[in-house]
């Protein structure tokens, strides 16, 4: 796996993945101001969402579960001194379908979790990292 990041100007930066894939990237000039794309520690936290969604999704689509959305809403907390690295990342799944199990949704998060999703195992050896969830039961 590989990726290349390329300075454009100030703080914008391309990074290109080794399949081809492009995003603009960078920080703000001044304190709350608008950035160019999403920053570098938002794009991790966007990774390890994406990672464990795409874990969750699949374990019920293979247990044959009428998963028909799932959202995750990742939030985490950072260390206030140099290297502010993320020290709490939780993540929220909304996982929506016509009947679908409870009990299958809980163990889907918790395969991915403890199991299955790299990027969120990675993360924990540096956070702590938590997951939970909630089953939208969607009309006929």
């Amino acid at each position: 796996m590989e990726a290349r990041i390329k300075w454009v100007e100030g703080k914008t930066f391309v990074g290109t993945s080794g399949s081809g894939h492009s995003i603009v990237l960078g920080a703000s000039g001044e304190p709350g101001g608008a950035t160019p794309g999403p920053s570098p520690m938002e794009l991790l936290l966007i990774g390890t969402g994406g990672c464990s969604s795409v874990d969750v999704v699949m374990i019920l689509q293979r247990g044959r579960e009428p998963v028909q959305d799932c959202e995750c809403r990742v939030t985490a907390e950072r260390a206030t001194e140099d290297p502010k690295v993320f020290t709490k990342i939780h993540l929220h799944f909304i996982v929506s379908g016509r009947g679908l199990s409870p009990t299958k949704v809980e163990r889907a998060v918790a395969l991915s979790a403890e199991k299955y999703c790299s990027a969120s195992i990675m993360m924990s050896k540096a956070a702590e990292v938590t997951h939970d969830f909630e089953v939208l039961d969607l009309p006929a």
